[in-house]
C-alpha cells in the first residue's frame, strides 16, 4: 500500500488536479515523501519542504544560476545550492549565503488536520527605502564589484536613509572618456582625493577595490591579454577564433580560458610551472585528471616557464619557454596570479599585509574607525580555520563580505562566518570545492578520479579541512553546511565507506 501511494504521488500532476492552482494532498501522503519535494503549481515549480513535521514552500530554482534546489543540501532551515553554494531559508525564501543577489519566492502553507493547501502568496522582496531629504550621512563605497553592490543592497534593505556613493576603482576603460579614480584616502578628514584634485567626503568608507592581474614581460605587445573584465573576455574571444592561442598559468583562470578556447582556436597551448594543473590546491591525482583537456585540442607544457614573449611589428609572434620550446602564437592570455588593489592607501595608515591585502577583523573593520574593507582586496579571519587570516579572491566570499560590512556599518554586530565555496567548469564538467585546504597533509578519495566521478577529502590534523568533487552532488554542499554549523568532520568519517553522515 505504501509503495502504491508513493508511486502515484511521485507522478502526480498537481496542475491538473485543481484548476485554481491549489495543491491538495493529505498529510499522510506528505509523510511518505522525502524532506524535499519539487511539485508543479500552474506554470511554475515549487520546492515543498518538511522540517520537524512542519511544511514550507519556496521557489525551486536558485536565483544565481537557476540550479534545481531539489538536488541541493537541506540542513536545518536552509537549503544550499548544489552548483555554487548559495543558501536560502526554506521558511522565508531569504538568501543567507551567496553568490547571487535575490531571494527566492516564498509561499504560504495552510495546515489542516488532513489537508495541506499551498497557495501562491507573495514573492519575497525587500522594500528599499530611498534617501530621506536632509540626511547628510554618507557611505562611500570604493570599488564597483560584488562586495560594494551587496553592501549597498544590504544598507537599503535595512532602511539606511543616507547617501550611498559607489566610486568604481580602478575605473573601466571607456573609449573617449577620462574617468576619475581614487588616488588617496585621508582618514582624519574623512575624505578621499580624486585624480582630478577634487575630494569626496564620507562618514563611513568601504574599500572593495578588488585585485588586478599580474602582468608578464611582453604584455605591451598587441595580442597579449590579461583577463579581468567582461570587455577583456570579449576581446580574448574575438581575437582567438581561428588563431593560435598560448595560455600562461595552469590554475583556475588559465585552465578555464584554455577549456573555453579549445573548440574556437586552431590550437591551444597551456604553460604551467607545476607538474599538473591545480596541483597545489587539488592535489596531483585530480590535477592530472584535469588534463583531460588534451582530448579537447589543448597541449600542456608543464614543469616549464615563460622566459620571453617575442613580437614582430608590435604584435606577438611566439612564446619562448625555459625548456627551449618556442610556441608560435597569435594570441597570448596570461593568468599568472593577482595582487590586491591597495596602492592608493599608501600614507593612510590603513593596515595592509605583506601581500598588500587590507587587514580586517571578523566585522570587516580595518584598524581605522569607520573604514571597512571587503572582497578580493581584504584579508579576513576565516572562522572554520580558527580565525586564520586569509585572502580569498572569489565571487561568493565577496558577496558575504559586503553584507557583513553593511550590517556592521549599521551597528548590527555581525561576524563573517561564511564557508568558502568554489567551482570551476572544464570541458562541460564542473568541479566543486568547499573549505580551505591550505597545508593539507593527506587526500582521501571516494569514487574514482580516473573515471571523473569522485569526492575528495583534504585532511589536516586528523580533520577534514576541505572537500572537492566531480559528478558527486550534493556531497560538497553537504560538507559546506556541516562546516557552517561548526561541526568537525573527522578523518575517520572520511575514511569510512558509510557516507550516511552526508545525508545524500
Amino acid at each position: 500500500i505504501y509503495s502504491s501511494v508513493f508511486y502515484r504521488i511521485k507522478g502526480f500532476d498537481f496542475k491538473s488536479a485543481h484548476g485554481d492552482a491549489k495543491l491538495q494532498f493529505t498529510l499522510f501522503t506528505l509523510l511518505l515523501l522525502r524532506r524535499m519535494r519539487e511539485v508543479a503549481v500552474d506554470d511554475q515549480k515549487v520546492l515543498l519542504v518538511r522540517i520537524q513535521g512542519q511544511y514550507s514552500a519556496v521557489g525551486s530554482r536558485c536565483s544565481h544560476y537557476s540550479a534545481p534546489l531539489i538536488k541541493g543540501a537541506l540542513v536545518g532551515d536552509r537549503v544550499r545550492c548544489p552548483f555554487h553554494g548559495a543558501c536560502f531559508n526554506v521558511r522565508t525564501g531569504d538568501i543567507e549565503e551567496y553568490p547571487g543577489l535575490d531571494s527566492i519566492p516564498s509561499y504560504k502553507v495552510n495546515h489542516t488536520t488532513f489537508v495541506a493547501n499551498c497557495l501562491l502568496l507573495f514573492k519575497n522582496i525587500y522594500i528599499k527605502k530611498v534617501k530621506i531629504p536632509g540626511t547628510k550621512h554618507t557611505v562611500l563605497l570604493i570599488g564597483g564589484g560584488p562586495a560594494s553592490l551587496v553592501c549597498a543592497e544590504t544598507l537599503r534593505q535595512n532602511c539606511y536613509p543616507g547617501h550611498i556613493v559607489i566610486q568604481q576603482h580602478p575605473p573601466p576603460a571607456l573609449c573617449g572618456y577620462v574617468l576619475l579614480q581614487v588616488v588617496s584616502v585621508h582618514p582624519p578628514d574623512k575624505v578621499v582625493k580624486m585624480s582630478d584634485g577634487t575630494s569626496k567626503r564620507y562618514d563611513q568608507l568601504l574599500i572593495a577595490t578588488g585585485s588586478r592581474p599580474l602582468s608578464c614581460p611582453g604584455s605591451d605587445l598587441k595580442g597579449v591579454h590579461l583577463l579581468q573584465s567582461y570587455d577583456d573576455a570579449k576581446e580574448i574571444h574575438s581575437s582567438s577564433v581561428g588563431q593560435r592561442a598560448v595560455v600562461i598559468g595552469a590554475s583556475f583562470i588559465g585552465m578555464e580560458v584554455a577549456s573555453y578556447l579549445s573548440d574556437k582556436a586552431t590550437s591551444v597551448a597551456l604553460v604551467g610551472s607545476a607538474s599538473y594543473p591545480f596541483e597545489k590546491s587539488l592535489g596531483p591525482e585530480i590535477g592530472k585528471m584535469t588534463m583531460m583537456l588534451e582530448e579537447k585540442n589543448v597541449k600542456f607544457f608543464m614543469n616549464d616557464r615563460v622566459t620571453e614573449i617575442r613580437g614582430e611589428n608590435g604584435k606577438v609572434k611566439n612564446v619562448v619557454l625555459s625548456s627551449g620550446a618556442v610556441l608560435e602564437a597569435d594570441v597570448v592570455i596570461a593568468g599568472i596570479g593577482v595582487i590586491p588593489n591597495s596602492d592608493f592607501l599608501a600614507g593612510s595608515k590603513v593596515a595592509v599585509d605583506s601581500g598588500k591585502a587590507v587587514i580586517v577583523d571578523k566585522y570587516m573593520r580595518t584598524n581605522i574607525p569607520d573604514i571597512f574593507s571587503a572582497g578580493d582586496v581584504a584579508s579576513f579571519p576565516l572562522s572554520i580555520r580558527g580565525d586564520q587570516q586569509v585572502n580569498i579572491g572569489h565571487w561568493q566570499m565577496s558577496h558575504s563580505h559586503g553584507k557583513v560590512a553593511a550590517l556592521n556599518m549599521l551597528k548590527k554586530p555581525t561576524k563573517i562566518e561564511s564557508v568558502p565555496f568554489f567551482w570551476s567548469a572544464l570541458a562541460g564538467k564542473s568541479i566543486r570545492y568547499t573549505g580551505y585546504g591550505e597545508g593539507y597533509t593527506e587526500i582521501l578519495v571516494k569514487g574514482k578520479v580516473e573515471e571523473r566521478k569522485f569526492l575528495a577529502f583534504y585532511i589536516k590534523d586528523e580533520e577534514v579541512v576541505a572537500a572537492a568533487s566531480l559528478m558527486f552532488d550534493p556531497a560538497v554542499a553537504q560538507v559546506a553546511e556541516l562546516m557552517a554549523e561548526g561541526k568537525n568532520i573527522t578523518k575517520k568519517q572520511a575514511q569510512s565507506d558509510d557516507l550516511s553522515w552526508l545525508q545524500m
